[in-house]
């Protein structure tokens, strides 16, 4: 039955006993008001002057109270005061009480409504009264004032039933009235819940914004877009095509073809007119998505050596003619697509993708910048369906040399009917065209199906267009084998991250393993304090366009790096003048043998320059999934001269098949103690070093982490604190000890490796 429809009640019995048999004091109607079942024909029924014995009673008092005042007697029958014991029989008397005797009896009432026995006769010597006609008056005195308190409720009901009954027919004059907002019919009234019924006002909504859309392309295109579907392999290009005008550098791409160059080009930001386009391209976006998620061949074909999917570019266009447009002349198509289980609900995963800080904190070795611009829905029901955001992001390698990928898009979320989500990204680059702009995002985005047992199966496309003239030779194999930024290396970042996640909310630790951190709070906080660091890290070492790298030495592969950031007022960073240097080379040696050498504690003053030949001892540590590598440790370096206090270094190393980190920074022992027992982590200062370890790309399957596979590119970066005072002045001894630190290093990991794979 729809809101607000209310069906009167019909036979409804009387809420007062029959035989008079009321409840306690104020307690005789038993309805409360507002019930949605209090109709009309339901209150006349408790109309007090029907109930017999009531009437009788109350005309009894009647007679027995005062005119004069409060007529208040008790009825004494023969033989009731004690008085007359004489059996013949004689008429009954009424005793008038005196005002006095009234008022005092008035005012114990107001005190005490039911007096026992020993208030009876306490009050009855003090009166000059019988016990039985001051037990009489007080019954005679309750039953007036239920009676009284019983008309005022009847006649505030009679009123309440009105009101309801007026609203009734209101409600339902106004449904009588009611038409379809989608076909304009009558409703049906019981047919709709209320979800349904927003789902569908909000698709009405949708409708009248696409056909907006259809309206502005026919102003400036000549001819209207064709509706819903909007994808189908078997239409031309549409005329209102969003890859048309000035874009990257390359002018008229398809504006002069249809037309639509000028209204593009000159619009700079998401404004009202721009929202109908965004919300069909995010439409469109997520139906190419899920085809592209789900067909094989001829659209996806295998590789060489049968291990990745490879995209038919010519396929592709034949099967999605229309879209962001085509591809513009420099750029090079990086599609790719893969699948993972992993253990998150898949609730909590499309939680994560549409919430932009948690979202960049998941990816953050591939994320380095995010921001939502604006939402244009926040979903309904309650969830992310339907959410769409405006976003932008920058997307980066651990290196300083390969340049960050901007991008402009839109994200839509959206539930199926098979129970599963997708998130699809999109550029909307043509809405504010930049000559600057590097890299396009078509269709991407995963799926995400619920599994048994809290899982969930992900199934990622990563689709874009991409000028990557600027990346360093060294990384070219990397980068255009698609592994540097693809699909693989998403799903794996994530399965990652979501083994860490639960490892993070275990309680059943073991307690007999030694060094094991058991403690639910000190192990979240710590593990917190490691997340910031790798965070700080990654933002740190990579091309963004928000650092100035300068480089130091020569023109060689193994060159330097350096950039300096003021640190003032920031609880999770020393103060004052922060010196970043980093270098990326490659060595010949699998990327897993790399990882493992240098996160080994026991081979670590063969590198580590600043623990000064010391010997260095796990204290503690937590494990962050499956892999034996991956886990957050507290180090201490027991340094070789007694004289210098021995120091603690907060270390987390993680790896899967596309990347590896090591990433480590001096810790202060009493702010480390208050972390390990669950205090807040984020006012422990930091100032992490560490390395990437990326896979080459030669080797035949892709270059992954396994052990045969090939040589490895490996980024060192130190972060320095050079000066504590953040106005002073950078001087060049800092720089020239910090490129002389950052080079032993290199050379002391070439050397040991080199030996070890002799």
């Amino acid at each position: 039955m729809p809101a607000g429809v209310m069906i009167p009640a019909r036979n409804m019995p009387s809420m007062i006993g029959v035989n008079g048999n009321v409840g306690g004091f104020g307690s005789s109607s038993g309805l409360t008001l507002g019930q949605p079942n209090m109709m009309e024909g339901q209150l006349h029924h408790l109309d007090m002057t029907q109930n017999t014995s009531e009437g009788d009673m109350a005309r009894i008092r009647d007679e027995e109270f005062d005119s004069t005042n409060t007529k208040s007697g008790s009825e004494n029958q023969d033989g009731a005061s004690g008085d007359d014991q004489d059996p013949r029989p004689k008429k009954k008397r009424y005793h008038r009480h005196t005002q006095h005797q009234i008022q005092e009896m008035e005012a114990f009432f107001k005190e005490c409504p039911h007096p026992d026995d020993k208030q009876r006769k306490e009050l009855s010597r003090e009166l000059g009264l019988e016990p039985l006609q001051v037990k009489f008056w007080f019954q005679n005195k309750r039953t007036q004032m239920k009676t009284q308190h019983e008309r005022h409720e009847n006649t505030q009901l009679r009123t309440e039933n009105e009101k309801l009954r007026a609203d009734n027919m209101r409600y339902r004059e106004a449904l009588s009235n009611a038409s379809c907002p989608n076909c304009g019919g009558p409703t049906a009234l019981g047919e709709m819940s209320f979800d349904e019924h927003h789902l569908r006002l909000e698709n009405a909504r949708l409708r009248e914004e696409i056909d907006r859309i259809s309206a502005i392309a026919a102003k400036y295109v000549g001819k209207p877009v064709v509706n819903y579907p909007l994808i189908s392999a078997s239409m031309p290009p549409r005329p209102l095509d969003l890859g048309v005008g000035n874009f990257g550098g390359q002018p008229g791409i398809g504006g002069e073809i249809y037309g639509a160059g000028e209204l593009l080009r000159s619009i700079s930001a998401p404004t009202e007119a721009d929202k109908p386009m965004i919300i069909e391209l995010a439409v469109a976006a997520m139906e190419e998505l899920i085809r592209m998620a789900q067909m094989d061949e001829p659209l996806w074909m295998s590789s060489l050596d049968g291990t990745n999917a490879v995209l038919n570019e010519d396929e592709y266009v034949r099967i999605f003619p229309r879209g962001i447009g085509p591809k513009p002349a420099g750029f090079k198509c990086e599609a790719s697509r893969e699948s993972a289980v992993v253990i998150m609900n898949h609730i909590n995963l499309v939680e994560y993708l549409m919430d932009v800080n948690q979202w960049s904190t998941l990816f953050s070795g591939i994320v380095s910048r995010a921001l939502t611009l604006e939402v244009l829905s926040t979903g309904v029901a309650g969830n992310y369906n339907g959410a769409l955001q405006v976003m932008t992001a920058e997307f980066q390698l651990p290196t300083p040399l390969v340049p960050t990928r901007e991008s402009y898009y839109v994200r839509y979320c959206k539930q199926h009917a098979d129970g599963t989500w997708a998130v699809v990204d999109v550029s909307l680059d043509n809405l504010r065209p930049s000559p600057s702009a590097r890299c396009r995002r078509r269709p991407s985005g995963c799926l995400i199906q619920e599994m048994p047992n809290g899982y969930s199966k992900v199934t990622w496309v990563e689709h874009v267009e991409v000028d990557d003239r600027g990346v360093h030779n060294l990384y070219k194999q990397l980068v255009s084998s698609g592994h540097a930024f693809g699909a693989t290396r998403w799903v794996a970042t994530l399965d990652r991250q979501c083994e860490r996640l639960a490892s993070a909310m275990a309680t059943n630790i073991p307690a007999g393993e030694v060094g094991v951190i058991i403690n639910q709070e000190g192990r979240k906080s710590m593990m917190k304090l490691a997340e910031r660091m790798v965070i700080s890290f990654c933002a740190g070492v990579s091309a963004s366009t928000a650092h100035t790298w300068t480089t130091l030495s020569g023109t060689g592969a193994d060159d330097v790096r350096v950039m300096t950031r003021k640190s003032v007022d920031d609880p999770g960073r020393p103060p004052g003048i922060v010196l970043s240097a980093a270098t990326s080379f490659w060595i010949p040696v699998p990327p897993r043998r790399v990882f493992d050498f240098l996160r080994d504690e026991n081979t670590r003053n063969e590198w580590d320059i600043l623990s000064n030949g010391g010997v260095v001892q796990e204290m503690a540590h937590i494990a962050n999934g499956r892999e034996t590598g991956n886990c957050v440790s507290l180090l201490r370096v027991n340094s070789a001269n007694s004289s210098q206090s021995n120091m603690l270094i907060l270390q987390e190393s993680c790896t899967d098949q596309t990347a590896s980190f090591v990433i480590y920074a001096p810790v202060d022992i009493v702010a480390m103690n208050v972390v390990l027992n669950g205090g807040d982590p984020d006012y422990v200062a930091l100032l992490p070093s560490g390395f990437a370890i990326l896979p080459d790309g030669t080797a035949a399957h892709g270059g992954g982490m396994e052990e045969s596979a090939g040589g490895s590119l490996l980024t060192v970066a130190f972060q320095i604190l050079v000066d504590s005072v953040p106005t002073a002045k950078l001087s060049l001894g800092s720089v020239a000890t910090v490129n002389n630190l950052i080079a032993c290093t290199v050379e002391r990991i070439k050397a040991s490796l080199s030996c070890e794979s002799a």
